[in-house]
């Protein structure tokens, strides 16, 4: 019986599913909409909001509780600092999970999960810089010629 037993194993160890759930978080704050299958998505859901909400009280005491988790300066600095102040008002719900149809490969049932109200810029940020340089390079002989 799984009477008060919540979340899914996911086929995975405890400690394989923290550090999953960890790492779905940190690419959900960095880049604010993540694409992955729906129960993941289902589990990262309450992990991320409680997060946000402890990102709301603010302080030093709370970054460091992020930081802990996220193992990241970076992506702290922006859990008390710019998605604190975007949800201050809030009284929860700061995601949202939007079906996206089945993996090619194994059918699998996907799942956008996005920030409510989230930044379009943050979006595959790492992915634009990478691209302006490759082109910035490519250019670089044009230039030179």
């Amino acid at each position: 019986m799984r009477h008060r037993l919540r979340g899914r194993q996911l086929n995975r160890t405890t400690n394989q599913r923290k550090a999953l759930l960890r790492g779905l978080a940190k690419d959900l704050i960095r880049h604010e909409q993540i694409t992955t299958t729906l129960p993941k998505a289902k589990d990262l859901r309450p992990f991320v909001e409680k997060l946000v909400t402890l990102g709301r009280r603010g302080g030093l005491h709370v970054y460091r509780q992020a930081l802990s988790v996220l193992g990241d300066n970076e992506l702290a600095r922006k859990l008390t600092g710019t998605l604190a102040d975007r949800y201050r008002n809030r009284a929860g719900g700061y995601t949202r999970i939007i079906k996206a149809g089945f993996r090619y490969g194994d059918n699998a049932p996907l799942a956008v999960i996005e920030f409510i109200e989230r930044d379009v810029a943050a979006k595959g940020a790492g992915q634009k810089i990478e691209a302006t340089a490759a082109v910035s390079d490519a250019a670089a002989p044009e230039a030179q010629a």
